[in-house]
């Protein structure tokens, strides 16, 4: 059996030390970070990290066995001295599309970015570009299409017996790139990855949010987004948190509390007086494991069989456009924006300071 070489590039919250936080440690699905899914997954070793603040990686060192010789403050001579299998990228968005091309041309064959993809299209065109030719296999950390829960969501509705799928809404579409980079790609899922035809949205926020094509800030939104197979997909900003609905001819599934439980509603048998309702049915049962585990096990997979991973470079250059999509059609007053998104000059640019992260 063969043990893969694994490297983290950025050491902070979701790079390793997410599954400190208390909300994070009650839950059903841990672990969560990069670092700790290579622990957890038997194909795989953390050999090397590599992040700018050297008291991070020394934290990183202590809790997962990287010894001091492999903690890099550039990633690049990470890649040059370790050649890693699989390389997991956990930093901010804005250098990410930097990092994965360097990778995917020298040498590493499997890649775990976290989400959103990229700082721009044109970053996120240029990381296509170079996992496709050097044929590396990529993985966004979009959480949910990984998830067993929304995997039976899934199965449920392409089973038919619900009729065909009608319409998708997401009620905590959140900041773009942070929040909803994780429901788009639900969306996206659910609806088995259709091409999308145009979106429509609105930033309810807007000030202090662009600086010409600059983007300085996260911005929330709310829109619609029209699939070419005629499904709608509403993303809205509401309290309802962590929800997510399909309804179909016949019946409706919502997934609820982020997808630890699951409500479905199937259309009765019509009465005497040939009226139906919706009643509710019991949803498939299914075992929640993490899904970042899943992530690296997928990726373990690809890198034995060649096949592609369930979320390749395609579908997260897909999800990336949708959020630059909302954000253009906010730009040009709420106007319908036509997909594919062409000759968009925006680019995520924030000035952040790094957090430090929870380390016990």
């Amino acid at each position: 059996m063969v043990v893969y070489k694994a490297a983290l590039i950025g050491c902070s919250r979701m790079g390793a030390f997410i599954d400190n936080e208390a909300g994070v440690k009650q839950g059903t699905r841990s672990p969560k970070s990069h670092a700790a899914a290579f622990e957890a997954c038997l194909r795989t070793e953390l050999v090397a990290c590599s992040d700018l603040r050297v008291d991070v990686m020394r934290q990183v060192g202590r809790r997962f066995g990287v010894p001091h010789e492999k903690q890099y403050t550039d990633y690049k001579d990470l890649i040059e001295n370790e050649r890693p299998d699989i390389i997991s990228i956990a930093t901010q968005p804005e250098p990410r599309a930097e990092i994965v091309i360097y990778a995917a041309n020298h040498g590493v064959k499997a890649i775990y970015a976290e989400k959103p993809m990229a700082a721009s299209m044109s970053d996120a065109a240029e990381m296509v570009d170079a996992v496709e030719r050097n044929g590396v296999h990529f993985v966004l950390g979009t959480h949910r299409r990984w998830d067993s829960g929304f995997d039976k969501m899934l199965e449920l509705i392409n089973g038919g017996q619900l009729g065909a799928l009608q319409s998708l809404t997401t009620f905590d579409t959140g900041p773009l790139f942070n929040n909803g980079s994780h429901y788009l790609d639900l969306l996206l899922r659910l609806n088995n990855d259709k091409p999308v035809a145009w979106v429509q949205a609105s930033l309810p926020n807007p000030e202090g949010i662009f600086d010409g094509d600059l983007v300085l800030q996260d911005p929330a939104a709310h829109g619609i987004i029209q699939f070419e197979n005629d499904v709608t997909a509403y993303a809205q900003l509401t309290r309802r948190r962590g929800e997510h609905e399909a309804v179909l001819e016949r019946g409706v599934i919502t997934a609820l509390n982020s997808g630890s439980e699951f409500a479905l509603r199937c259309q009765s048998a019509p009465d005497s007086k040939g009226r139906s309702k919706l009643v509710a049915a019991d949803f498939p049962v299914y075992d929640p494991p993490s899904a970042t585990v899943q992530i690296v096990y997928d990726l373990v997979h690809s890198l034995d069989t060649g096949k592609s991973p369930r979320g390749g470079v395609r579908v997260a250059y897909a999800s990336t456009e949708i959020i630059f999509g909302f954000i253009e059609s906010h730009r040009q007053g709420g106007r319908r924006i036509e997909f594919p998104l062409e000759n968009n000059n925006l680019r995520l640019e924030r000035n952040i300071t790094p957090k430090k992260p929870r380390y016990q």
